[in-house]
């Protein structure tokens, strides 16, 4: 008998913990609660202004397994002191967090401990951290962070460190440094996997040369669907692939959508415009960025759209060497169809009406991840 989409979809989620690469709860909690989790209920947080994307409830409905993460440290404190003090702090409260959840949730460092989680019914928490710039170039800031349960570590974000450039400023240091490449050594001599996303294109390949363990950029596009920096182009993704690493696509509205991307340009340039014509009058600006953005409806990212980029991605790689890492909770927007945690199954059943197998729905919602984490535990030894 012929399974239905949503019945290959159950099956294969069933089968598998789905994996989400990459979420920004612990940012919401640092911004909306300064931290303070004594009246907060992760149970259901859809009465929150705005709702935030992930809860419980709604994990579970997503039938999601396991849930990366990612303590972010802002860039407005890169090179200042206080860098590193925000990452444990962020480490700390989603720790604090997936403990006060114990029957839902469980804080995991390893591969074989997300199957265990899953199979008893539990979602596991993996811990991560976004913005290399919170080590202040100190080994001994990521091997703390190791130690409070960091497994992936995203080299930078959109500002470059003293060891490695980020895709979205000129670059400074051509790639990584002799300090950024102890870095990965050292990641690789953890067990910590290498998060790429955010990075130059030299860096992605000077981190490729020198990495002994798979690598992956946990919440990224595939640039020749959408041509936006922060996408992975295919040179890279086929070297991530070759070292057995993963590309886990997103839902970042303007890097799925070329469409999406476009208005923000526009939008961005007509600012520019408006500033310089009339630098002394705020309002008269904000009047016309008004009439401007009601003559240019901003088109949605969709979906569908996701799915063309994993489409892609099985073009470029296989099947074996995808994932998804949403950037649920550290975007303002979100693609339709796609509104939150609840709608991952969603996305599944586009991609078995597009052809794709059980066993491929599997390898992308989680077994690619697990085996890459395994692959990283295992270099450690």
């Amino acid at each position: 008998m012929t399974l239905s989409a949503s019945e290959l979809v159950r099956a294969a989620l069933e089968a598998t913990p789905l994996v989400d690469g990459h979420n920004d709860v612990p940012w919401q909690l640092r911004q909306r609660l300064r931290n303070d989790l004594a009246s907060f209920d992760f149970r259901d947080t859809t009465g929150l202004e705005p709702p935030m994307h992930v809860d419980l409830e709604r994990l579970k409905a997503g039938q999601v397994g396991a849930q990366c993460m990612a303590a972010y440290v802002p860039i407005e404190v890169a090179g200042r002191p206080e860098a590193a003090q925000v990452m444990y702090e962020q480490l700390d409260v989603a720790a604090r967090l997936i403990d006060a959840y114990p029957d839902e949730l469980v804080r995991v460092h390893t591969a074989d401990e997300i199957e265990r989680a899953h199979a008893g019914g539990r979602i596991a928490a993996l811990l991560a951290v976004e913005g290399g710039h919170a080590l202040e170039n100190s080994l001994d800031h990521l091997r703390g962070a190791y130690d409070a349960g960091a497994r992936y570590l995203t080299l930078v974000h959109n500002v470059h460190t003293d060891w490695a450039d980020c895709c979205r400023l000129d670059p400074v240091h051509d790639g990584l440094t002799a300090l950024g490449r102890e870095i990965v050594e050292e990641m690789n001599k953890l067990g910590m996997l290498v998060d790429l996303s955010h990075a130059a294109v030299k860096t992605m390949h000077d981190v490729l040369d020198v990495s002994r363990a798979p690598v992956a950029c946990t919440h990224s596009g595939a640039r020749a669907v959408n041509d936006y920096p922060r996408n992975t182009d295919d040179v890279v993704m086929r070297r991530i692939a070759d070292g057995d690493g993963i590309i886990m696509a997103t839902f970042v509205p303007y890097f799925v959508s070329p469409e999406v991307l476009a208005h923000r340009a526009a939008h961005d340039a007509e600012t520019a415009r408006l500033t310089m014509l009339h630098p002394d009058e705020p309002r008269r600006r904000a009047e016309s960025l008004v009439s401007w953005c009601a003559a240019h409806p901003k088109p949605r990212a969709t979906l569908d759209q996701v799915a063309d980029h994993i489409d892609h991605m099985r073009s470029v790689v296989g099947c074996d060497h995808i994932g998804i890492g949403s950037d649920f909770d550290g975007i303002d927007e979100v693609p339709d169809g796609l509104d939150d945690a609840a709608a991952f199954p969603a996305l599944f059943e586009e991609l078995a009406r597009r052809g794709y197998t059980q066993a491929q729905l599997e390898a992308i919602a989680g077994r690619n991840f697990l085996r890459v984490l395994r692959a990283v535990e295992a270099a450690a030894q």
